[in-house]
């Protein structure tokens, strides 16, 4: 998966919460498309004036704006990501260009989906929220920093922000769960073979 160091870009404000998967991704979409062809569906119900792309742009949407157009973060609203378990919400907002979601609170399997698929899920309360939206309104960039935990906005000081220590180093080092393992495979096999001199029992065909 992609490292995760600084996103730099437009912060797309969209402070609504309890933004679930079923809203992020359409089930129908996920049923009729593979991975690489979600990030046109991303968001549909609030993008688009009807069924998909075809339909037209809704104008007022903040991700149709000129000045989101090219957002590579959103700034969400609390539990961002609740509802299904569905590891596609993420596919999609990492296919629309999404680096980064800023946001008070996370549905819990989905902040752990991000992390898995090297997207960034920033935590920080409503207000300081809030005061990225105003700095950036006009689509000025916003730069989250993961390796110095900090998020910096036009005529803002910079804002901190929390994160787990073993999660951000896998992120700054673009590794997901399956090679985290990997780079333990030197102990794995060394006990592998001590346990089976000693249990050659239990490795019989």
């Amino acid at each position: 998966m992609k490292a995760v160091t600084t996103i730099t870009g437009p912060a797309a404000p969209l402070l609504r919460d309890n933004i679930d998967t079923d809203l992020i991704i359409r089930i129908e979409r996920i049923s009729q498309l593979k991975r690489g062809q979600l990030g046109p569906y991303l968001l549909e119900t609030l993008r688009y004036r009807g069924d998909g792309p075809s339909s037209g742009l809704r104008e007022d949407f903040v991700l149709n704006q000129p000045a989101f157009v090219d957002a590579c973060t959103i700034l969400g609203g609390k539990n961002f990501g609740c509802g299904s378990s569905r590891e596609m919400a993420v596919w999609a907002l990492e296919e629309a260009g999404i680096r980064c979601v800023i946001a008070p609170s996370f549905g819990d399997i989905f902040f752990n989906n991000c992390l898995q698929n090297g997207l960034l899920p920033a935590q920080l309360d409503a207000n300081a929220i809030e005061r990225i939206a105003a700095a950036s309104g006009d689509g000025a960039h916003v730069d989250v920093d993961l390796r110095a935990l900090e998020i910096r906005a036009p005529g803002l000081e910079a804002i901190r922000f929390e994160f787990d220590a073993a999660q951000r180093d896998a992120l700054l080092e673009g590794l997901d769960e399956i090679d985290q393992t990997r780079r333990f495979a030197e102990q794995i096999n060394r006990f592998r073979a001590d346990d089976q001199k000693a249990r050659g029992w239990a490795y019989l065909a």
